[in-house]
């Protein structure tokens, strides 16, 4: 199958790329435009690779999609390419509009296009995979998890931004027939997620014996879903998903974010074995909760169990275990300067 992946070089993208690219007989397109938190060593492995391609690109350049999408004669979509952190959205959120909301929509226009025109027997099979979040929902409020028929309430312009595209990917299969499907999935966490994040923020605050802020009472509740079994429900969801429909991606996992962070401070003083001498549990400081923060989020994920077949593999605390040792041996400055290699590197071969 040939398979189009925008925002491919983002932490969820490039964990979807390297499950999808072991198959051969897939061939994998990866369009990026390369922000702050994309970052192409996450893919290194797949350089020189006959099945994968890298297409420095914005969704929002209708022309460049289009020409992309006829020239590798894609046969699906995933649509990875967002803005994600609530802070930013907050702090500014003119990227977030443009991108998750202008760019879904040019993303559809020239998607939809072109599968106008596609032969009969390769329309049939064409579909476009929607990647969203929990947070569409809103805060649960003590309510249980959210089901895919829960109506929307979003509460930062992140997540009203992510709702608005989800509601286009919903108008262009009602009104034009465009095969879609649309997933939420809860916060993930894993190896080479951009170090703004609670987890990886945490981890390297951590080890450098910096402070580790919780906002609020840190006890804003989190199901965490570690991304390899998120890349495997998508890839489900792709070979198996039933066009029209939603399906959530949870772990059932509940935590608050107060409890998160203390297991990763157990963690690294059992991986440490007081050699830094560090009295990791010290470190955290409470500090003042940001705008519209939701208590919980929660999702059911029954219908992609049930229906798909999908079934997470990771416990959490194994999870946890696995990403700490990987920042461990992946330290914040070579991380960020790969970062900066990538695009710096990128810009010279323009």
């Amino acid at each position: 199958m040939n398979i189009l992946i925008t925002g491919g070089a983002g932490f969820i993208g490039s964990a979807f790329i390297r499950n999808i690219a072991k198959d051969k007989g897939n061939v994998v397109v990866n369009v990026d435009k390369l922000t702050y938190a994309s970052n192409l060593s996450s893919l290194e492995s797949l350089q020189g690779s006959d099945n994968y391609s890298f297409e420095e690109v914005d969704i929002c350049d209708y022309q460049s999609i289009l020409k992309i999408l006829n020239s590798y004669k894609i046969e699906a979509v995933i649509n990875l390419a967002a803005e994600t952190h609530v802070d930013r959205s907050i702090d500014d959120s003119s990227p977030f509009i443009k991108t998750n909301i202008v760019g879904t929509y040019t993303l559809l226009e020239a998607c939809c296009e072109y599968w106008k025109k596609l032969p009969v027997k390769v329309k049939s099979i064409f579909k476009f995979v929607h990647v969203s979040t929990d947070e569409v929902y809103g805060d649960m409020h003590g309510k249980k998890p959210c089901l895919e028929t829960t109506p929307y309430s979003p509460s930062s312009p992140y997540s009203a931004s992510k709702a608005g595209s989800d509601h286009l990917v919903r108008a262009w299969y009602k009104t034009y027939g465009f095969p879609s499907i649309i997933t939420n999935c809860t916060n993930n966490y894993g190896p080479y997620q951009f170090p703004e994040k609670l987890i990886p923020l945490t981890i390297y605050n951590a080890i450098e014996g910096k402070e580790l802020p919780l906002y609020g009472d840190g006890n804003q509740m989190r199901d965490w879903l570690y991304v390899n079994d998120h890349v495997e429900a998508l890839v489900i969801v792709l070979n198996k998903g039933v066009v029209g429909e939603t399906y959530n991606i949870s772990s059932n996992e509940v935590n608050t974010n107060k409890n998160i962070v203390e297991k990763i401070c157990e963690i690294l003083s059992r991986i440490d074995g007081n050699k830094k001498a560090i009295d990791y549990f010290s470190l955290v400081r409470y500090v003042k909760d940001r705008p519209g923060h939701d208590v919980c989020y929660s999702l059911d994920s029954s219908k992609i169990r049930s229906q798909l077949g999908w079934k997470q593999k990771t416990p959490l605390i194994n999870g946890l275990e696995e990403t700490v040792k990987w920042y461990c041996n992946n330290n914040k400055n070579n991380v960020m300067s790969n970062y900066e290699r990538n695009r710096i590197g990128q810009l010279k071969e323009d």
